[in-house]
């Protein structure tokens, strides 16, 4: 558990310390060139992931309060430990974004998440949004180690 809250911790920690650094060096439409198309540009949205949805922060946010609950039980009672890191990674993430939504606004629930990594050709994402898809993909995998082990362990016997 401690490890899954430092995880946590770390990745919530770097995220804002990020988007922060973006928000003060990334102001009246700076962008840093890092290589091939990867550029640092700012952008802020209200909405959900690809900025869907614009204008229902408020009901993103209640809905990231409720899933981060569950995930979080969730995460607390996995089987393997890939499903636990991975449910851990998603967490993080959405507390992330919606730090974002909770104190980059001028009410509750009201501010907009900030993205700054844009490859051009992507939509601009941040930490916590990579954090979220490195989580997923980590849930995805141990999925299906734990259904190749039961199916070993029903083969067995």
């Amino acid at each position: 558990m401690r490890r899954l809250a430092l995880i946590i911790s770390v990745c919530v920690a770097l995220d804002q310390i990020t988007k922060s650094w973006a928000v003060s060096a990334l102001d009246d439409g700076r962008t840093i060139d890092i290589v091939w198309t990867l550029r640092f540009a700012l952008g802020f949205n209200s909405g959900i992931a690809f900025s869907q949805a614009q204008g229902l922060g408020q009901w993103v946010g209640v809905i990231a309060i409720v899933a981060v609950i569950f995930l979080i039980r969730n995460m607390m009672t996995a089987h393997h430990p890939l499903m636990s890191y991975g449910l851990a990674g998603i967490v993080a993430g959405a507390i992330g974004n919606l730090a974002d939504r909770v104190f980059r606004g001028d009410g509750w629930l009201r501010g907009k998440v900030v993205d700054f990594i844009d490859f051009q050709w992507f939509p601009v994402f941040n930490v916590a949004d990579s954090c979220i898809t490195l989580g997923a993909i980590a849930v995805i995998v141990g999925l299906f180690v734990e259904q190749s082990s039961a199916r070993k362990d029903a083969q067995a016997s």
